[in-house]
């Protein structure tokens, strides 16, 4: 099979030369764009080069022009950082719209700025089942922004064209919802864009680490952490914890019968176990697929589950939103990693704790082997 045109436009932009206009086109028309945002614009930023920023800035500027013009007098210029003013009546911080997004870097700069701004209104901008992993935090306030994750390209600009505030500060943590900081929703003075596929440059430090230092440069505050603060929880609690989910994307899990024998491991343990059964029908089979008697479930709502990871004794999963909950509530984890297409990824995104490789060999004897560790008596 010959190579789409979203992937032949995505080459072009790794090779950093002009891609034809007709290849564009084409790309923006596959899938309703949804492969020019899933093939070259998310392959650009899961790089984490600083080189392509500037391509992708270059490339969504002719995208925007072509499907939705109006957005034009809209797009940025790019400006050099500017301090934070003193003060502050409202704050809106965007969502990356993924929840494990949300969890390891908006979460970061919504603790600066409650902590900068003490007497502010904060805003969490975004989905409702984002906001959720935030609701029992009585400094924040919800401000509704849907957002089609899976739409079409044009529904996704137009989410973007709705959104405008002139009565506050907005911080931007590199969200969907400015298309990567490309559209202006606010007079530039109010505007704070923390640009994570550049910041950090070479370096290897995870994202909660980046975003905590650029808001020490912007805002001045020392130390701002990742946290979850979602409502408790009303089941039992469990002692360990398992995602199998992936975000719809399944690059990163590993096939055949791994996913039942990792439970089998689990199981091994004599610890009671909840396993999350995912956000789609697929990720659904395939947890009744691996599931063992005795094993509970958890179905529907993402921060439930969050708040049930909180107080386990370990979590264990993919690389998904599961493991950042763990990561910043002090949690043992066991990241099964796969899928990425760059080592900077990897160490962009890695949580801390004990991560392996899902590209190495025996994950599962390494699965075991941290088990013995964890719970060595």
């Amino acid at each position: 099979m010959g190579s789409t045109y979203s992937q032949q436009l995505l080459e072009y932009c790794l090779r950093q030369e002009p891609w034809p206009p007709d290849v564009l086109d084409r790309a923006m028309a596959e899938d309703d764009g949804r492969a020019l945002l899933s093939i070259v614009v998310e392959r650009l930023g899961d790089l984490f080069e600083p080189v392509l920023c500037r391509t992708y800035q270059q490339l969504f500027r002719q995208v925007i022009a072509r499907a939705c013009p109006d957005l034009i007098p809209r797009l940025r210029v790019n400006h050099n950082p500017h301090p934070a003013p003193p003060s502050a009546n409202r704050v809106y911080v965007l969502s990356r719209i993924t929840l494990g997004a949300d969890v390891a870097v908006t979460s970061v700069l919504l603790d600066a700025a409650k902590r900068r701004y003490p007497d502010a209104e904060i805003f969490f901008v975004g989905p409702r089942k984002s906001y959720e992993m935030f609701e029992a935090d009585p400094r924040i306030r919800h401000f509704p922004a849907p957002y089609a994750r899976s739409g079409a390209l044009i529904d996704r600009l137009q989410a973007s064209a709705s959104l405008h505030f002139d009565d506050g500060l907005v911080i931007d943590p590199d969200s969907r919802l400015t298309q990567l900081g490309l559209i202006s929703i606010c007079a530039e003075p109010s505007y704070f864009f923390f640009e994570s596929r550049s910041y950090g440059g070479d370096g290897d430090e995870p994202l909660p680490a980046l975003a905590s230092r650029w808001a020490h440069e912007i805002f001045g505050i020392d130390r701002a952490r990742a946290f979850i603060a979602p409502l408790p929880p009303s089941e039992p609690p469990a002692d360990i914890t398992v995602s199998l989910g992936v975000g719809e994307n399944s690059s990163k899990r590993i096939d055949g019968d791994f996913e039942p024998a990792l439970l089998h491991a689990l199981a091994e343990t004599g610890l009671s176990i909840l396993v999350d059964k995912g956000g789609t029908a697929e990720e659904h089979d395939r947890v009744e697929h691996a599931l063992l008697p005795g094993m509970r479930t958890h179905h529907g709502a993402f921060a439930p589950f969050a708040a049930q990871i909180a107080r386990s004794k370990l979590y264990v999963g993919y690389d998904s939103a599961g493991q950042h909950v763990a990561s910043v509530c002090g949690v043992p984890l066991i990241s099964i990693f796969k899928g990425f297409v760059s080592e900077r990824m990897l160490a962009r995104w890695k949580p801390t704790g004990t991560v392996i490789r899902g590209d190495s060999a025996d994950v599962l004897g390494q699965v075991r082997a941290a088990l013995t560790c964890t719970f060595r008596r």
